[in-house]
C-alpha cells in the first residue's frame, strides 16, 4: 500500500510541479516571463551586525546540484571553454544539450566557488544573485558568447570584490558579446552591494550595454525582475559605473530621444514602470514610515530602513505570500463551520479560511475557483513560490576570516516552506544528494525531493499542517544560528593555529550533518501527513 501512495503522489507531485512549470514556460513569449527570481540587498551599514547581504530565489525549472568548484593553478596560455545549456542539467557530469560556444584566456590562479545553477559565492566572499529582467527581445542578439550564468562563473573564479567583478564582466561583455535576454547582478562582497543590469545591444552587434549602482550602505534594495536603476550619475564613480555606449545604444536603436531625461530602465526595459508587488511589498515592509505608494511611478532605487535589517528578517522576507494584506490570494477562500452547545444544538456559525486554502494556488486551480465565483483568487507573484529550485541568502561579514565570513543560508523548493542550510565560503564538499537535480524527474537520490514531498503534502491542508511545519522551519533556523556561533569560534582557531585541512573537515561535516538533520525532519514529517491524507481527508 505504501509504494502505492508514494506511486499516487508522485503523480499528483508532478501534476502540481507541472502545472506550476507550464504556468511560467508559458510565459516565454510574454513580456514578463522572466519574472521568476527575488534578490534583496543590504548594505553594511542597514544591517544588524554590519554583515553585507544579497540572495536568490530561483524560480522556475532550473537544476537543483550543486558543487563547489575547487580554485587551481594553471599554465600560462591554457584558455577555458565557455558554454551554453549548463541551466538544465540533471548532474554535474550531465553534458545533454550543452555546448561549447568558444573560449576565453584563462586566469593563472582561480578561486574555489559554490556553483549552484546560477553561481552564487567564492572563498574570497564575494557573492552574487540573479534575476531575469527580459527588456525588449530587438536587443537579444544569440551570437554572443555569454550567458549571464557563465559570466557570473568566470567572475567568481577570478575577483575578490563587487567593482572589480563588474569591470571584468564589462569586459567580457565588450569584448566576447553578449547573447543572453536582460539581466540583473546584485554582486556584494564584504564591503558593499552593487545592482548591474545589462541587456544585448540589437541584432547589428554582439556586445551589450549595462550599468551598475551601489546600494548605499544604509540602504537596502531589490530586484524582482525588473529593470529598476534609472538616472546614471555620470561623475558620481563611487556608486554608478556603465558601459561606454549606454548612451550612443539608446539613440541608435531609437529607445531615448536624447532631449528627455535619460533613464535607464526606461530606455532598455521595456516596462511602464520600475518596480511591482514584490518591490513595493519589500521596501514597503522595510521603510513603512516612507509611506510608498503602490500606484505611483516610480519607487526610490533603494531605501534606508527604518530599522536595522538582520539576516533572519530577509530570511522571513522570502518566506512572505502577502498573508494578512488585501493581496492575500486566500483571503476569501472561506468555509462555514457551525457552532454547537454542550448539548449538541446548533448556536452558531463561524466563517473560517478554508483548512485546504493555501497561497500557492496554479493556474488550474484559480481558473475552478474564479470559474466559479468571479474574482474569488486574484493572483500575486510571491516571493516564496511553490516552483522555486532553490534560494540562498549570502551573508558576508569582514570581521571574520574569509573561510567563515561568507555564510549562504541555502533551500531547496518553497522558500515558504523548507528548512535552510548553512554553507560556508570555506566549505570545499557538499552532501552526496547534492549532486543530483530533481528537476527532470522524480529521483530519490535528490536532495530537493527530500523537502519537496513533504512541502506538497503540506498544501494539502496547509492551514492545519503551517503551524508544525513552521515551527519545524523555526526550530532549524534557531539551530543554525546558535551553533553555528560554536562552529565559527572553533574554525577560527583552527585557522589561528594553522590547522587548515581541520577547519575544512569541520565546514564540511557541519553542513553534511545539519543537512542530514533537516532530510530526516521532513521525512518525518512526510510520513505524517501520509498518515493524515493519503486515504482521504
Amino acid at each position: 500500500m505504501k509504494k502505492l501512495l508514494i506511486a499516487l503522489f508522485v503523480i499528483v507531485a508532478f501534476n502540481c510541479q507541472t502545472s506550476n512549470a507550464q504556468s511560467v514556460l508559458e510565459q516565454v513569449n510574454d513580456p514578463f516571463f522572466g519574472e521568476s527570481c527575488t534578490s534583496i540587498m543590504v548594505g553594511k551599514k542597514a544591517s544588524t551586525d554590519g554583515s553585507v547581504i544579497t540572495s536568490h530565489t530561483c524560480d522556475g525549472r532550473y537544476r537543483t546540484w550543486l558543487n563547489v568548484e575547487k580554485g587551481q593553478k594553471f599554465e600560462k596560455d591554457t584558455t577555458v571553454n565557455i558554454y551554453k545549456g549548463t541551466l538544465k542539467t540533471e548532474t554535474r557530469w550531465d553534458r545533454r544539450n550543452m555546448k561549447i560556444v568558444g573560449n576565453i584566456p584563462q586566469a593563472k590562479e582561480t578561486y574555489s566557488f559554490l556553483n549552484t545553477a546560477y553561481p552564487c559565492l567564492n572563498e574570497k566572499q564575494l557573492a552574487i544573485g540573479e534575476t531575469t529582467i527580459v527588456g525588449p527581445k530587438e536587443l537579444v542578439n544569440e551570437n554572443g558568447m555569454f550567458l549571464i550564468e557563465e559570466l557570473e562563473r568566470i567572475a567568481l573564479e577570478r575577483c575578490t570584490t563587487a567593482r572589480d567583478a563588474i569591470t571584468l564582466i564589462g569586459k567580457l561583455i565588450k569584448e566576447y558579446g553578449y547573447g543572453d535576454w536582460g539581466e540583473c547582478i546584485t554582486i556584494a562582497d564584504k564591503k558593499e552591494v552593487w545592482q548591474l543590469e545589462i541587456f544585448g545591444e540589437g541584432p547589428d552587434n554582439i556586445g551589450g550595454v549595462w550599468a551598475a549602482q551601489r546600494i548605499p550602505d544604509d540602504h537596502v534594495g531589490v530586484s524582482a525582475n525588473i529593470s529598476r536603476i534609472g538616472k546614471i550619475e555620470k561623475k558620481n564613480k563611487d556608486y554608478f559605473m556603465y558601459s561606454e555606449n549606454v548612451f550612443s545604444v539608446a539613440k541608435e536603436l531609437e529607445r531615448w530621444d536624447g532631449k528627455e531625461e535619460f533613464k535607464f530602465w526606461k530606455a532598455y526595459g521595456k516596462v511602464e514602470k520600475p518596480f511591482k508587488i514584490r518591490e513595493f511589498f519589500i521596501l514597503n515592509s522595510l521603510a513603512p514610515s516612507l509611506g510608498l505608494d503602490f500606484e505611483a511611478d516610480e519607487l526610490p532605487f533603494s531605501v534606508k530602513p527604518d530599522k536595522k535589517v538582520s539576516v533572519r528578517d530577509v530570511i522571513a522576507l522570502y518566506r512572505e505570500t502577502y498573508e494578512g494584506t488585501k493581496y492575500d490570494m486566500t483571503q476569501n477562500l472561506k468555509v462555514i463551520k457551525k457552532k454547537y452547545n454542550d448539548n449538541k444544538e446548533e448556536i452558531g456559525v463561524d466563517t473560517l479560511i478554508a483548512p485546504n486554502a493555501h497561497p500557492w494556488p496554479t493556474r488550474d486551480h484559480r481558473n475552478l475557483r474564479n470559474y466559479l465565483k468571479e474574482g474569488t483568487i486574484e493572483y500575486q507573484r510571491t516571493v516564496a513560490v511553490a516552483w522555486c529550485s532553490y534560494s540562498h541568502i549570502i551573508q558576508l561579514r569582514d570581521w571574520l576570516p574569509d573561510e567563515i565570513g561568507g555564510r549562504a543560508w541555502f533551500s531547496f523548493d518553497n522558500p515558504g516552506q523548507s528548512p535552510r542550510i548553512p554553507i560556508y565560503s570555506g566549505t570545499t564538499e557538499l552532501p552526496e544528494s547534492f549532486q543530483f537535480c530533481g528537476q527532470k524527474r522524480y529521483r530519490d537520490d535528490a536532495a530537493i525531493w527530500q523537502y519537496r514531498k513533504a512541502n506538497k503534502l503540506a498544501t494539502l491542508q496547509w492551514q492545519k499542517t503551517r503551524e508544525g511545519m513552521m515551527e519545524e522551519v523555526a526550530y532549524f533556523e534557531n539551530k543554525g544560528f546558535e551553533e553555528s556561533e560554536r562552529v565559527e569560534m572553533q574554525v577560527k582557531k583552527f585557522l589561528e593555529e594553522g590547522k587548515k585541512e581541520e577547519a575544512k573537515e569541520l565546514l564540511n561535516k557541519y553542513t553534511r550533518d545539519f543537512t542530514g538533520a533537516t532530510m530526516l525532519r521532513w521525512k518525518e514529517l512526510e510520513n505524517k501527513y501520509w498518515g493524515k491524507f493519503g486515504l482521504g481527508f
